[in-house]
């Protein structure tokens, strides 16, 4: 199954909640647009069901992704997505090519359908070999899964090396759930290679990740097809309020962006000094850190019992690492202090 991360409520009876530095999930400290809770609280449509056609939510997300309504479905998070596009192309018996260590569900929605999850390992980089990919597809090969930034290692895959996997023909579901830290796209190639899809969402840049809402870009005839298996009333009335308003202050939201892009770096360049860490350089909203000294559970445990919370996954290949999401400035010089604490 999914292991998700630890909720601050957990916590509770130890620290108290507004003293809990949530590094763990991948949020955004800064939280949504203020106009999001306003509209939330002034919106009084919560007992109607919402457009089953998507039609103002699609025109919306295509204006923010630069593409074109029909290329668009919406859905509730981007995992709603990657659910669904497993259906569509997974029959028990087949196989999806994932390029591990990665996000997990991939695997778990392809096991769900009857399908196996076939695993590239990734390099001590975690950098993907792209021939190594291209030789595990077998006629049972349905769809290649590539998490870009990778989550939870934060490196990308150069564009011309998806493009190469996109010749093959083969279904690529490209998931730029970190886009905006990146700025790498794939999505541009999409009228060039119909096989190719991207998958979004506004949890992470918009601070939405509660009310839930992902988008993929398509072409034309793979949208109307995932448009149709899809759950009719998947995007809430919430999650439509929520895609509204951010929009609308687009450009704070992505000031907020640049400021966490900015503390990436710096976070990075701190963690970098710290004799019993390795960060590896990411393109997403985190670093993933190998823990050369000690263990990385008991580093992630002794930080909890401070009301800092990181993520630590029990995998062969990531057990000896954590992931920190970039937050607030000062948060990070907590986290930091807490590190230097407890390991000197």
């Amino acid at each position: 199954g999914f292991t998700p991360n630890k909720s601050p409520d957990l916590l509770k009876k130890k620290i108290p909640p507004e003293e809990i530095i949530k590094l763990n999930g991948n949020e955004n400290p800064y939280g949504c647009s203020p106009a999001v809770n306003q509209a939330l609280f002034e919106c009084k449509k919560f007992s109607i069901y919402p457009d089953a056609t998507q039609q103002e939510v699609r025109s919306l997300v295509a204006g923010y992704a630069g593409t074109t309504p029909d290329r668009v479905v919406a859905a509730a998070g981007a995992d709603q997505l990657l659910d669904v596009i497993v259906r569509l192309f997974i029959d028990p018996g087949d196989e999806m090519i994932t390029c591990v260590p990665t996000f997990e569900l991939y695997r778990f929605y392809t096991q769900l359908c009857g399908g196996t999850a076939v695993e590239v390992q990734r390099d001590e980089n975690f950098d993907v070999n792209i021939s190594q990919v291209k030789s595990a597809i077998t006629n049972k090969t349905k769809v290649i899964f590539l998490c870009n930034p990778n989550n939870p290692t934060g490196n990308v895959i150069p564009k011309e090396g998806i493009l190469d996997m996109a010749k093959t023909g083969i279904p690529t579901v490209v998931d730029e759930a970190y886009y905006e830290f990146s700025g790498i796209t794939m999505s541009p190639y999409i009228d060039q290679y119909p096989n190719l899809m991207v998958v979004r969402t506004f949890s992470k840049w918009a601070g939405i990740a509660s009310i839930r809402l992902g988008y993929g870009i398509f072409s034309p005839e793979v949208a109307a097809s995932v448009f149709s298996i899809k759950p009719p009333f998947s995007v809430s009335v919430p999650a439509i309020v929520g895609l509204k308003s951010s929009l609308q202050e687009k450009e704070h939201l992505l000031s907020t962006v640049r400021k966490i892009v900015d503390e990436r770096e710096r976070l990075f360049q701190e963690l970098k000094k710290l004799s019993f860490l390795k960060p590896h350089p990411s393109k997403g909203n985190f670093i993933f850190c190998a823990v050369l000294k000690g263990e990385a559970a008991k580093l992630t445990q002794d930080l909890e019992d401070r009301g800092i919370l990181i993520r630590h996954y029990n995998t062969p290949r990531l057990k000896h690492g954590v992931r920190i999401t970039v937050g607030k400035p000062e948060q990070s010089d907590k986290l930091i202090a807490a590190m230097k604490e407890l390991m000197g």
